[in-house]
């Protein structure tokens, strides 16, 4: 099975390329039924229709976990509930993680509440044997907080040296027009949140699988986190969009050796 390569066809069809058993880490954003222009119709589907693609494409990836193999799944809440219960059935779920987008106050619903967040499921293929490094995406605590904790009880305390558990609530701004982050597609997810999950639940040198690559930020993630990526991409301006990111990646991480 190759690694660090992403097919540009659809993940179904393409799905016999990796082996079962074989994957560390699955990170998947799928179209989320809201009807965005991906340059196709996946995410024009009705509601039925759409949760029965979305139960077909679990049922192909599932299998391809190790056993101490995650998996992560961006959803919105219109379809989390259904799809998490599915999931539910075949996997050991550990968490729903709220991504608070800081979305600006002004503007937005009138009729309701306005939306602001995304929702991220956590899965473990086995509870008792998955991977998750918490050291490795622990918060530094600010000088004014380990000053007030320098009593005696606690010190030695890893915790307090480390940082803290990043918890369930993830308040991490999206990706604004401006950024120089951005690419030309409606639901880029930010790198930061890549680098959280890759770094905490794939050990170094595993292999990370996104079926829905869209802008190869878990690509992005995996090249500077030191793993390997393999995954799929519909859309062929998305791949060549892709290729145009691992290599300025690749040229900018062999610039930084030489600082």
């Amino acid at each position: 099975m190759k690694k660090n390569i992403i097919y540009n066809e659809d993940m179904l069809k393409g799905i016999d390329k990796i082996d079962d058993n074989s994957i560390d880490l699955i990170v998947a954003d799928p179209p989320y039924g809201l009807g965005k222009d991906y340059g196709n119709n996946s995410d024009k589907l009705k509601y039925k229709e759409h949760l029965e693609w979305n139960y077909r494409w679990i049922d192909a990836v599932i299998p391809k976990l190790k056993t101490s193999g995650s998996f992560y799944i961006f959803l919105t809440w219109q379809y989390s509930p259904e799809i998490f219960s599915y999931i539910k059935t075949k996997m050991e779920m550990l968490n729903e993680i709220i991504w608070d987008r800081r979305v600006p106050s002004m503007g937005g619903s009138t009729r309701k509440f306005s939306s602001v967040h995304d929702t991220i499921g956590f899965f473990a293929k086995d509870r008792k044997k998955y991977y998750f490094d918490l050291d490795s995406i622990r918060i530094p605590y600010d000088e004014a907080t380990k000053k007030a904790r320098t009593r005696s009880i606690f010190v030695g305390k890893k915790w307090l040296e480390l940082g803290y558990n990043p918890k369930d609530i993830w308040s991490i701004s999206r990706i604004h027009a401006q950024a120089p982050e951005r690419e030309k597609h409606p639901t880029q997810k930010p790198l930061k949140i890549l680098d959280r999950i890759i770094k905490s639940s794939c050990p170094k040198n595993g292999l990370v699988f996104d079926p829905f690559m869209g802008t190869g930020t878990t690509a992005i993630s995996a090249i500077k986190n030191d793993r390997n990526y393999i995954g799929f991409e519909l859309n062929k301006e998305y791949s060549l969009l892709i290729e145009n990111r691992i290599k300025k990646t690749k040229q900018e991480l062999n610039y930084n050796l030489f600082l």
